[in-house]
């Protein structure tokens, strides 16, 4: 057999179609997993509300009170007096803080009362209470 006098040329280019399937994998997955991710871990069962509605994203914190008594602040277990000094700082620098309270519908009425007159102490005027709408 014989060759061709004819010198065959070198592809140079890059293909970037693997690289596009690829990104636009990993975005799907991105988009699946970020609202995951966002949710919070602690499980409480909210008491049911029927004129709930969402609140709008504002400079907030989360402040969860579990069936057992434990506090937590943004996912974050606190004593009480750690509380009261963790907003009193978020508080001074951003006066306009909200706080939204997602208590479990078991926890004692004394125990919310108690974080209430915390937030009450400290001036905090933009208070919501989490439920679940039906």
């Amino acid at each position: 057999m014989k060759r061709s006098g004819k010198k065959q040329k070198l592809i140079t280019e890059i293909n970037i179609t693997p690289l596009t399937d690829v990104i636009l994998v990993l975005l799907v997955i991105f988009m699946i997993t970020t609202p995951l991710i966002l949710q919070s871990n602690i499980r409480v069962n909210l008491p049911s509300s029927v004129s709930g509605e969402p609140l709008e994203q504002a400079r907030q914190i989360n402040v969860t009170v579990t069936n057992e008594g434990v506090i937590y602040l943004d996912d974050k277990p606190v004593s009480r007096k750690t509380l009261k000094a963790d907003i009193y700082r978020m508080h001074q620098a951003y006066p306009g803080l909200e706080v939204v309270l997602f208590s479990d519908r078991m926890v004692r009425f004394k125990d919310l009362v108690a974080l209430l007159d915390v937030f009450n102490e400290l001036g905090i005027k933009n208070l919501n209470i989490a439920t679940r709408t039906e």
